[in-house]
């Protein structure tokens, strides 16, 4: 019975993705996401209230998702400075944003939802990986090496934020300039940020 619950909601969020993608939020009606999905209409509110609430599920679950591809990357390489490591993994999900700009679109200027959004939250607790996600690999670097910073967590929120609202206008408008062109202005701004 959970299998087919989990399928359910499965659905939802595989449809409601491809028609917001589509189609956009906005002209996007929950009736058109359950018969996509091929759920009765009541099925959704047992998982979510609204439509806004499965797309910031969505956009919490793309984010984290594009982390978790970069952390794994990460871990088949040698790098052992945190700058290095951050902006291997910013990096990594800029070159993922730039090859689907759809995904980009989606996610507007929420990317750091994949980290800091209470749904992943829950979601890293529940599968037991809360270890392993870029928060605590940021954390655990500024500790090992000790790095003063007087709140890491807002140093790395404002890395991720940075991030998210330059590089969308940059992959998307070449403004101010194109990403690759772009990237060495953003990782020097990271490397002060981070200040190793």
């Amino acid at each position: 019975m959970k299998d087919e619950a989990n399928n359910k909601e499965s659905r939802l969020l595989e449809h409601a993705f491809k028609l917001f993608t589509e189609k956009g939020v906005k002209d996007t009606s929950i009736q058109e996401i359950t018969n996509s999905a091929d759920v009765a209409k009541g099925t959704f509110y047992l998982y979510f209230k609204d439509k806004y609430e499965i797309r910031d599920v969505l956009i919490a679950e793309k984010s984290k998702k594009l982390f978790n591809n970069a952390l794994k990357a990460l871990r088949k390489t040698d790098l052992n400075k945190l700058t290095e490591q951050v902006i291997f993994i910013v990096d990594h999900v800029i070159d993922a944003l730039s090859k689907n700009t759809l995904l980009l679109k989606f996610i507007s200027k929420n990317l750091s939802w994949g980290i800091y959004n209470e749904t992943i939250q829950k979601i890293y607790e529940h599968e037991g990986n809360a270890e392993n996600g870029m928060r605590n690999l940021f954390l655990k670097g500024i500790k090992e090496k000790n790095i003063k910073l007087k709140n890491p967590d807002v140093t790395l929120f404002m890395i991720i934020e940075l991030v998210s609202s330059t590089c969308f206008n940059s992959i998307l408008y070449n403004q101010p300039l194109p990403i690759q062109e772009f990237k060495p202005y953003l990782y020097e701004t990271i490397k002060n940020l981070i200040n190793e």
